[in-house]
């Protein structure tokens, strides 16, 4: 088995201080890995860069359509969001249009990750709800289906037909069984795959045509599209995600995941990527997805949002430049 290969190095003055180490695929739309580092078989918890994939039972069934939902929306159901009102107000609207509350999510509540909304919240003595959760539109999402199939309400159990339908869309897209899954931080289950499968998936929401007469395939380029064009949505200001995909200038769909994982979905040259960092640091996720993404063409090592991912300076208190962040050899060397 093929051990993990250097992703990012952390250099203090002369010395290389810290090394992160991970897995790399790069899959076209033929199932062919185009470049790879660490190993493809690698099995991991894709985490949030799959609610794509999570919400294409929802594209499938007609119950998008049938709820009259919009691209922002569906970008929504694919976010790991901040929690600030951008997200929470259409999270609120869009349940009250399915005749539910907040009550009625398994997400669980989560402070905001957004500053401004956080600091109102403590100045107002208010606490969080769920709509807070960054994965609130995935489960207004799940919600919005359940409501189309008219399944029992606690829509994140294994066994229920949402994820049932869920399972089925992740075994299609990676072309594998998943070996087993994991509870996330929003109570839903989360597949297991290997990093090839994961970027063999990615890379079918890349060439997914959004006119085919398959639903899954439809489905899955109108997500893909909905992120693209509303890219705060899908994450927030200051967020990763977000910055990397305006910079990108419509190239790229672009996703993390908890623990070091992140995915993108490249329309124009139809591939799918993946990456996961072995100890789950996001610095290095962050640097190796922008890496990755300069080394295939779509991102400009020049970009201001490129450079604060990707070869970071690191300043101590006083402002002094220690050192800097920056990409192992491996992942940037033709």
């Amino acid at each position: 088995m093929t051990n993990p290969a250097p992703l990012v190095e952390i250099w203090r003055g002369p010395l290389a201080e810290s090394l992160h180490s991970g897995h790399v695929v790069v899959c076209d739309h033929t199932g062919q890995i185009v470049f790879a580092l660490g190993n493809p078989d690698q099995v991991i918890l894709p985490r949030s860069s799959v609610k794509m994939i999570q919400a294409l039972p929802l594209m499938e069934s007609g119950a998008a359509d049938a709820f009259g939902l919009g691209p922002s929306q569906l970008a929504l159901a694919c976010a790991s969001h901040q929690g600030a009102p951008m997200h929470t107000d259409p999270v609120a609207a869009w349940l009250s249009e399915l005749g539910l509350t907040d009550d009625d999510m398994r997400c669980g509540a989560e402070v905001p990750r957004d500053r401004d909304t956080k600091h109102a919240m403590i100045r107002a003595e208010g606490s969080p709800c769920q709509a807070h959760n960054n994965c609130s539109g995935k489960h207004c999402g799940f919600l919005t289906l359940n409501k189309h199939i008219g399944g029992g309400t606690e829509y994140v159990d294994p066994t229920h037909p949402v994820q049932i339908a869920a399972r089925d869309a992740f075994e299609s897209v990676t072309d594998m069984d998943s070996p087993g899954f994991g509870i996330d931080g929003c109570s839903a289950p989360n597949f297991a795959t290997t990093m090839y499968g994961l970027a063999r998936a990615m890379a079918y929401f890349a060439a997914a045509d959004v006119d085919s007469s398959d639903k899954r395939e439809s489905g899955a380029a109108r997500l893909r599209q909905a992120m693209i064009a509303y890219p705060h949505l899908v994450a927030g200001d200051g967020r990763a995600c977000t910055e990397l995909m305006a910079a990108a200038k419509g190239q790229a769909a672009i996703k993390t995941g908890a623990e070091g994982v992140f995915t993108a979905i490249l329309p124009e040259q139809k591939l799918g990527v993946a990456v996961k960092v072995t100890d789950g640091a996001t610095r290095a996720s962050e640097c190796t997805i922008a890496a990755v993404l300069v080394r295939l063409g779509i991102l400009d090592a020049n970009d201001p949002a490129v450079i604060k991912r990707m070869t970071p300076r690191v300043h101590n208190w006083r402002g002094m430049d220690t050192g800097m962040i920056r990409p192992a050899a491996g992942l940037i060397d033709a």
